[in-house]
Order: structure tokens, then C-alpha cells, then sequence
């Protein structure tokens, strides 16, 4: 970029640059190219670099844009990239740094420009800049027209074409942020883009064969995890004699350009956890469920969409169904495991519900697996660390649960796994217990922290599903497990005691004075009851389904019998309250008749003795209580402006301005 930068304040003055955005046409033929491409750098790692970055060149964009009608400098630039990705395959296997590095470094630059296009001007707007060329006053090219689709088309080429090794990895990375790029028009929109230009070259035409092919690397990127190499493996190794062409060729052209990025000189350092993970795991991951949720064309649906949820396990040897244009295989079992690992991140989080819910092959393979607490424990302690989450991120998790429950298998298999010393959990110690067990505490402590902060109902709705979907299959619950039960059900009758004490003073209140509004407490009252009925609903199932599994529910239930005195006679509890009584007067005719000052050992004893004595036939049956989880309509309202909040705030080193966004608010991620 210019042998004489030596700090990225000089960038505006730099003589490639201003040539490059100035009025003079540079044929794609000149060997300025050579000069302007032979710069070596460690790219920006944090959206802080690359804002500076964007301010220092914002000038060269403005004068481009007002200048590339007449001379098409940007067309000539990414014809010249184009023509040097036609050997890229063959310079990797042949490890020619040189060749790898100036496409590379084209690429930067055009990743560069059109994210400040893309923010400035329409999609139309931008396709008429990529078919200007050098012309004469009066004369229009035509052959350009399409240019937006063949790079495209090429940057996919090289995502699912060239192999992943240290001289390529930046080219791949790049090759990735870019068509992230070309897609965050979303951004700079209120409404969700349905007719977009982009949209259309990537879900037809010559870019649709590889929709299969691109999935399928983006998740291995995923899977892989590969961190970036060491600086310079990727560019060109420095020789201390000076000797090699490459470092001779590339010393003092713009070398000093990068030294403020890569001595650590600007921007906010990133985490330790950033510097170990992989940027381009982590880009192809955001790519990834950017295209999972474009919308549907009229005529076309979306092939990304179709690509993840039709493909299979590598060990499926069954034929595809008919028709599936674009299925692959896969290795589920690394898959998995990358899924257990990268839970932490909302966009993991998201990808796992995506597959979970879209594809049945891996949902079949995933509730088949026995290790299952690998992938539960991280999702609940995502809602064990509800305070430290975005509500989207805790939604996710929740709901992956929804889906889990909706098994037999699984509800009964969790009861089988046996946990020690779970760290996390911070309430109690806990040496030993179910899976199962632990996961209605996380359930029931995320209600418990709903109902005095957030107070969402939809929350409340989903984590209660969780817990009657496995009601039926609960085995050997934990003390401590059941205790909350019976404690969530303590604070909801106590919250509905409140709200009608509340709407009985209001009411004898308003007989005296007719001026004042009335609360709507009715409403919050049949909310309550609501939830009452349906804690209600769970335990019953319990009872009626397992009981002589559970005689610490029981014996919690016993211990807190005057709970349950105020609903005997509700009309809207009496039906399920009957079993509740039932067995609570069965046991505690039982515990009399052995007498007083039983320990804690007898009355259990006593409780499973009861449990196999009682007749199963005087326990009235109810419907099983079953949900299941069901997208809500144009769920595209909800999850892309979610997936663009995650690129913004965890794509690697792009920067976007705050106040051009329109897809959300900043607070909204």
C-alpha cells in the first residue's frame, strides 16, 4: 500500500491508495497492482483495529465512490483478484507464498471498500459500481454486468476449494468476512430484506451448485477449530540474511503500514479466551446461520436451509430421500462433540437449536447418544447464569431443553446418569446426583429468578413445559430437587394469596369512590392460577406415573401439606387436587400409626412400604401432559435480527458505526 506509510495516520496520503480512488483509470493490466499489493501485515484482530483502520482510509472510499463511475478502478481491482484466485489451488499444493499473499491482500482491500459501499449506498447502487469500467464520455460497457456474481461465485470457490493449511488460512478467513459483508446489508435495513440482489446471486445461478459443498466446510471450519497460525507462516517467513525472494520483494513496501496493529497499539486488547479461539471457526459459524436464515425467494426456498436440515451421518448408509438437491454427510460424532465444547458462545447455542429442531437425523443421533450429559450440562449452566446472559442466549437454551423433553428416551435416561461435585451450582453442594435431578434445579431456580426480575411469560411457559414433559418419567429425584418443587409451589401460592388480598383491598377501596380506575388484577390473578395448575398438573404426574420412584417428593409433599389446604375447594384445582389429597392422607394415616419422633430414615422406609401398598387403581387418571416446542409465525422477525446482533458484536475485526445500524438497537443484543 505504499512504501512510504509508516503509520496508519498516513494512509489518507498514501500514493497506491490515492491512485487507486483517484480519477485516473488503472488498467487491471498495469503493474501498479504489483505495487499496490506487496504490502505484509497481521490483519486487524478486533473491531477496535479496524475502526481505526476504516476512519484513517474513510477519505480514499469517498473519493473512490465519486471517482470509480468514470474510471471503474473497483471493477479493474476485482478483476485483478480474480485472475490470480484461478491458481490459487495449484499455489497451495506448490506452497507459492508470493501468489497466495498479494490475492490475499486484494481481497482485504476490496473487504475493505465494499463494507464502506454497502454501508453508504442501495444494493442497486452498488451493482451499478461494479459494472463501471474505463470508458469514453458517452459509452457503456456491458461485460461487467455480472461481476458481482462471479466474485461471489469465486469467494465460495475458495472457501470449499482451497485446502486449509497455514499459507491459506488468512485467504480462507478473509474469503469468509467478506461474504459476510456482502450480506450485512441486512444491517443498514428496519425491515427484513425478502427481494435482495445478494440474496438472489447466492440462492440461484451459478453460486446454487456449491450450496451443499459450502455448508458442508463451514461446519467442518466449525468442527475443526483450527487456530490461526503463528504471524508470518501464513505470509512469508522474515530471513535474517535478507536472502528469499518473497521477504526481499515485500521489505519496505508498507511494512511499517501494520506495525501499530500488530505491537498491540490500538483498540482494546481481546480476552485471553479470544486469542486461543479460532477466528475462522468462529466466522464460518456466523456465515453459516447468516445464510440458514435468509428468507425464502416467492419461487425459491432457501437451499442453505435446505442443505442443513437434509444432511446425514458419514455412518448413514441409507439412500437419501427423493428429492434432496443438495444433502451431504457428515461426521456426527465430531459434530457433537464440537457442539459439547462450544456452548458457551450464543452462536453454538443457536446452531445446536437450529439442527435440533430442523434436522431429525441429527436429532435422533444426538438423543441416541450416551454420553448426553456432555451436552446438557453446558446448556444448563447457560440458565444456571441467567444474570450473566442475553435473554435471546437463555431463550435458546431453554428451548433445546423443550425439544430434549419431547423424548421418553431421553426423560428416562437422564435419571440414570450420576453426577459428582458439580462446581457451578453454587446454591448447594452437591457430591452426587441425577442428571435429571439437576436439571429440573436449574429449571425451577430460572422460574424462581423469572418471577422477580424479568417476569416474561413466555419464559415461565417454556421452562413449565420442560418440566411436565419429563413429569412423568421423574426416578429417584433428589432431596434437594424435590424440596424446590414443593418451595416453587410455596412461592406461587404465596404470590397468589398476595394478588388477591390486593385486589379485595381495591375492590372494597373503589365502593368508595368512583373516580379512580380499578387495577387489572384479574388478569394477573388467572396468570398466577395459571401456573399454579400447571405445578399442580407436574406433581400429579409424578404421583400417578412414578410414584414408589420418588419417596423424597413425597416426603416433601408431606412436609409441606398445609401448602396445599387453600386449593382442596378452588374450583379451578379441585379435579387435580384430588390425587395430591389422596396420597397425602394415605401417608400421613401411615406415619401416625407408627408413631411419633420418627427420624428421617423411618419415615422414608415407611413412605416406599406405603408406596407399594398403595393401589394404584384409586389414583384418578389424567391426560399426559406432553408439549412441544413449536416455532412461532415469521420466525425470521425474531432470529435475524438476533444472528445480525451476534455478528456485530462477535465477528472477527469488522467493524460496523453504531449509528448506521437499523436492524436493531444496540442494547438488543
Amino acid at each position: 500500500m505504499g512504501a512510504n506509510s509508516s503509520s496508519i495516520c498516513e494512509l489518507p496520503e498514501n500514493e497506491y491508495l490515492k491512485r487507486l480512488s483517484g480519477a485516473e483509470a488503472v488498467s487491471e493490466n498495469d503493474p501498479f497492482w504489483n505495487q499496490l499489493l506487496s504490502f505484509s501485515f497481521t490483519a486487524p484482530t478486533s473491531s477496535a483495529e479496524l475502526k481505526l483502520l476504516e476512519e484513517a482510509t474513510i477519505s480514499i472510499c469517498k473519493s473512490l465512490v465519486e471517482n470509480n463511475p468514470r474510471t471503474g478502478n473497483l471493477g479493474a481491482l476485482i478483476k485483478v483478484f480474480l485472475s490470480r484466485t484461478k491458481e490459487l489451488k495449484i499455489s497451495a499444493e506448490c506452497q507459492n507464498h508470493l501468489f497466495i499473499w498479494q490475492a490475499h491482500n486484494a481481497l482485504f482491500i476490496i473487504c475493505c471498500l465494499l463494507k464502506v459501499f454497502i454501508c453508504q449506498m442501495s444494493e442497486e447502487e452498488l451493482q451499478l459500481h461494479f459494472t463501471y469500467e474505463e470508458r469514453m464520455p458517452g459509452s457503456y460497457g456491458v461485460e461487467c454486468e455480472d461481476l458481482i456474481e462471479e466474485l461471489l461465485c469465486c469467494l465460495i470457490q475458495l472457501i470449499v476449494e482451497i485446502p486449509l493449511l497455514d499459507i491459506t488460512y488468512s485467504i480462507s478467513l478473509e474469503a469468509v468476512t467478506t461474504l459476510l459483508v456482502f450480506l450485512s446489508c441486512q444491517l443498514f435495513h428496519k425491515e427484513i430484506l425478502r427481494e435482495s440482489i445478494i440474496h438472489k446471486y447466492l440462492m440461484r445461478g451459478r453460486c446454487l451448485p456449491y450450496t451443499s459443498r459450502l455448508v458442508k466446510t463451514l461446519l467442518y471450519n466449525f468442527i475443526r477449530q483450527e487456530r490461526s497460525p503463528p504471524p508470518g507462516s501464513h505470509v512469508f517467513q522474515q530471513q535474517t540474511n535478507g536472502g528469499g525472494l518473497l521477504y526481499g520483494f515485500a521489505s519496505g513496501v508498507a511494512t511499517g503500514l501494520w506495525t501499530v496493529f500488530t505491537l498491540g497499539g490500538v483498540g482494546s486488547k481481546p480476552a485471553p479466551q479470544q486469542e486461543q479461539s479460532s477466528p475462522l471457526a468462529n466466522q464460518s459459524l456466523l456465515l453459516l446461520l447468516v445464510l440458514a436464515n435468509l428468507t425464502d425467494a416467492p419461487d425459491t426456498p432457501n437451499p442453505y436451509r435446505q442443505a442443513i436440515m437434509s444432511f446425514k451421518n458419514t455412518q448413514d448408509s441409507t439412500a437419501f430421500p427423493s428429492p434432496s438437491p443438495h444433502a451431504f454427510q457428515i461426521n456426527f460424532n465430531s459434530l457433537y462433540t464440537a457442539l459439547c465444547e462450544q456452548q458457551k458462545s450464543d452462536q453454538a447455542t443457536l446452531l445446536l437449536y437450529i439442527l435440533l429442531h430442523q434436522n431429525s437425523n441429527v436429532r435422533t443421533y444426538m438423543l441416541a447418544r450416551t454420553d448426553m450429559e456432555n451436552l446438557v450440562l453446558p446448556i444448563l449452566e447457560i440458565l444456571y447464569q441467567v444474570e450473566e446472559r442475553n435473554s435471546h442466549h437463555v431463550y435458546m437454551a431453554l428451548i433445546i431443553l423443550l425439544i430434549l423433553t419431547e423424548d421418553d428416551g431421553f426423560n428416562r435416561s437422564i435419571h440414570e446418569v450420576i453426577l459428582k461435585n458439580i462446581t457451578w451450582y453454587s446454591e448447594r453442594v452437591l457430591t452426587e446426583i441425577s442428571l435429571g435431578s439437576l436439571l429440573i434445579l436449574v429449571v425451577i431456580r430460572t422460574i424462581q429468578y423469572n418471577m422477580t426480575r424479568t417476569r416474561d411469560k413466555y419464559l415461565h411457559t417454556n421452562c413449565l413445559a420442560a418440566l411436565a414433559n419429563m413429569s412423568a418419567q421423574f426416578r429417584s429425584l433428589h432431596q434437594y430437587a424435590a424440596q424446590r418443587i414443593i418451595s416453587l409451589f410455596s412461592l406461587l401460592s404465596k404470590k397468589h394469596n398476595k394478588v388477591l388480598e390486593q385486589a379485595t383491598q381495591t375492590l372494597r377501596g373503589s365502593l368508595s369512590s368512583d373516580d379512580s380506575p380499578l387495577p387489572d388484577y384479574a388478569q394477573d390473578l388467572n396468570v398466577i392460577e395459571e401456573v399454579i395448575r400447571m405445578m399442580l398438573e407436574i406433581i400429579n404426574s409424578c404421583l400417578t406415573n412414578s410414584l414408589h420412584h420418588n419417596p423424597n417428593l413425597v416426603y416433601a409433599l408431606l412436609y409441606k401439606r398445609d401448602l396445599f389446604e387453600q386449593f382442596r375447594t378452588h374450583p379451578s384445582f379441585q379435579d387435580i387436587m384430588q390425587n395430591i389429597d389422596l396420597v397425602i392422607s394415605f401417608f400421613s394415616s401411615r406415619l401416625e400409626q407408627a408413631g411419633a419422633q420418627l427420624s428421617v430414615e423411618r419415615v422414608l422406609e415407611i413412605i416406599k412400604q406405603g408406596a407399594v401398598a398403595l393401589p394404584k387403581d384409586r389414583l384418578r387418571k389424567f391426560p399426559e401432559l406432553k408439549f412441544k416446542y413449536v416455532e412461532e409465525e415469521q420466525p425470521e422477525e425474531f432470529f435475524i435480527p438476533y444472528v445480525w446482533s451476534l455478528v456485530y458484536n462477535s465477528a472477527v475485526a469488522l467493524y460496523w458505526n453504531p449509528q448506521d445500524i437499523q436492524l436493531f438497537t444496540m442494547d438488543s443484543g
